[in-house]
C-alpha cells in the first residue's frame, strides 16, 4: 500500500494526459474530442484555444505477447493466488459481467506515485497488455495524468500501481481508469500526505464517478487542521457525487508505522472519515477450478478500530459492536498475499510473471470496481453509499449481499509489544466490516436503495 497518493489540478493548469491504448486489437482508444486518434492510432493534439485545461494525448499501441513465457507464476503448486476468474466468481462479479454490468461509461480514478527510471519498474502498458492477453480482457480505457507528478516516465509504474490497475480493470474491464501522477515525495511527512491527498481530490472530483485510494495515515500524526482540510476534500465529492474508497491500513489495530513514533492503537485517515467507504481485508478460499466461494477468515493485519477524530456517524447508529465514535472498515475484501488474485508483471514483449495481490491496497481497487458497477447498473454516480450499504447490512437481504466475516482478528505485535485487536464477529466488526460483497445481489440493492 502507497501511504501517500494524490494530485490535484485546477481548471486553468495545463494537463498532460497520457492515453494507454488498445493492445490486442492494435487500435488506440480515441476520445470525443479527438475521433481522428480513435481511428488512425496517431498522435493527437488537443486544441488549447477550447474550454478546460490543455491537454496532451498520446495514443499508442502495444503488441500482445504471442509466445510469452512465464518466469515465476503464484499458480503453481504451492498456489498463494487465483486466476481473475475464479476471483470474480467467488465475489459475484462474474455473474454481472455475464448480464453486460462490465463498467461501461464510469471513470474509476486512483493516485499512483510518479516512478522515476529504476530496472525494478515495468511498463504499464506492457503489463496490461500481458494481462489482458492472458485472461481475455478487453483493451483498457487508460490515462495518466501526469500534472502534479512529472511526465519525464509515465508509463513506469510499481507493483503497487499494476495491482491497483490490473484489479480495477478486472473488476470494471470497460470502465475508464485515469491514474493520476503525484510526486515520489508525497510520503515524506503527514502534512506531503495531506496535501498530496487534498490536491488528488480536488482534480478527481470534476472527472470521476469512483476514486480508489490506497494510502492511509494514523490520525495522530495529523493537525486538526490537516484532518479538516481532507475532510473539506472529501465533501466535495460527496457533493459531486463520487464515491471515495480508501484503504484501512496494513497494520492491524495500530495505524501505519511510517514516521518515528510509538505504536498507537488507532485507525488511519482518510479511511476514518465517516466520508469515506473504508475497505478492509480478509482471506479467501476458494475453489480454484470453478471459483466457488468457499470461506473467509480476517485477514491478520487488517487495519480496523474506532477514531480519535470522528464521533460515530448516524449511518453507524444501532451497529452492535459500535462506540461513540466512527467504526472502521465498512467492508472488506482479500487481502492476504497467499490467497490474492494473479496479476502480471511484464519484464519484457515476451517475459512475465504472475504476482499475488495483497494489502488492503488490493481490497481497495476491488470494492471501487464493484462501485462503478453499480453506478453502471443505476445508471447514474450513486456518490455517497456509506448509509446505503448499513441499511442493506441491517436487512434480510444483507444476509446474501455480503458474505459475513466471523473468524480471526487483527491483533499485532510491534516488537516488543502486543497490540491487542478486535475479533470479527457476526454482523458488521472492526475489521472486517461487514463482510466481502455478493456482487450480483449487493448491485441491485445498491442501486435501488439510493434515489436520485
Amino acid at each position: 500500500m502507497i501511504k501517500f497518493t494524490q494530485p490535484a489540478v485546477a481548471g486553468g493548469l495545463a494537463a498532460c494526459v497520457i492515453a494507454a491504448a488498445a493492445m490486442a486489437a492494435g487500435t488506440a482508444p480515441g476520445s470525443a474530442s479527438h475521433p481522428e486518434a480513435r481511428a488512425s492510432g496517431t498522435t493527437a493534439f488537443a486544441d488549447s484555444s477550447t474550454a478546460g485545461p490543455a491537454a496532451i494525448s498520446f495514443f499508442s499501441q502495444v503488441a500482445q505477447p504471442s509466445q510469452a513465457t512465464v518466469d515465476q507464476s503464484c499458480l503453481q503448486y504451492p498456489a498463494t493466488c487465483y486466476t481473475p476468474k475464479s476471483f470474480l466468481t467467488a465475489y459475484g462479479i462474474q455473474a454481472l459481467h455475464n448480464h453486460g454490468i462490465d463498467g461501461r461509461g464510469e471513470t474509476i480514478v486512483v493516485p499512483e506515485v510518479a516512478e522515476q527510471p529504476e530496472s525494478q519498474f515495468t511498463d504499464i502498458r506492457q503489463d496490461l497488455a500481458t494481462f489482458d492477453g492472458l485472461y481475455g480482457f478487453p483493451a483498457p480505457k487508460l490515462n495518466v495524468i501526469t500534472t502534479l507528478g512529472g511526465a519525464s516516465a509515465p508509463y513506469l509504474a510499481g507493483f503497487e500501481e499494476i495491482e491497483d490497475v490490473e484489479i480495477l480493470h478486472a473488476v470494471a474491464p470497460e470502465a475508464t481508469i485515469d491514474v493520476v501522477l503525484v510526486p515520489d515525495s508525497a510520503g515524506d511527512s503527514p502534512a506531503s500526505i495531506v496535501t498530496a491527498l487534498t490536491d488528488f481530490m480536488q482534480l478527481a472530483v470534476s472527472r470521476a464517478n469512483v476514486l480508489s485510494i490506497s494510502a492511509s495515515v494514523g490520525e495522530h500524526y495529523l493537525t486538526t487542521a490537516e484532518s479538516a482540510q481532507l475532510t473539506t476534500a472529501l465533501q466535495s465529492a460527496a457533493d459531486h457525487h463520487v464515491t471515495v474508497v480508501a484503504s484501512s491500513g496494513d497494520t492491524g489495530a495500530t495505524s501505519d508505522q511510517d514516521f518515528p513514533t510509538a505504536p498507537v492503537k488507532e485507525v488511519s485517515m482518510p479511511a476514518s472519515d465517516p466520508l469515506v467507504l473504508a475497505a478492509g481485508g480478509t482471506s479467501l478460499a476458494v475453489n480454484p477450478a470453478t471459483g466457488a466461494y468457499s470461506a473467509e477468515i480476517a485477514w491478520s493485519t487488517s487495519g480496523g478500530g474506532f477514531s480519535h477524530l470522528f464521533t460515530r456517524p448516524a449511518y453507524q447508529d444501532g451497529v452492535s459492536g459500535m462506540t461513540a465514535t466512527r467504526g472502521v472498515p465498512d467492508v472488506a475484501s482479500d487481502a492476504d498475499s497467499n490467497t490474492g488474485m494473479a496479476v502480471a508483471v511484464a519484464s519484457s514483449a515476451t517475459e512475465y510473471s504472475l504476482y499475488s495481490t495483497g494489502g488492503t491496497s488490493a481490497a481497495t481497487p476491488l470494492w471501487a470496481g464493484v462501485i462503478a458497477l453499480a453506478d453502471q447498473y443505476a445508471g447514474r454516480s450513486l456518490g455517497f453509499v456509506n448509509p446505503a450499504i448499513y441499511r442493506i447490512g441491517h436487512s434480510p437481504q444483507g444476509r446474501t449481499a455480503f458474505h459475513d466475516v466471523t473468524a480471526g482478528d487483527n491483533s499485532i505485535v510491534v516488537v516488543p509489544s502486543l497490540i491487542t485487536g478486535y475479533r470479527a464477529a457476526p454482523g458488521w466488526d472492526p475489521v472486517t466490516g461487514w463482510g466481502s460483497p455478493d456482487a450480483q445481489v449487493l448491485v441491485p440493492l445498491l442501486a435501488r436503495d439510493i434515489q436520485p
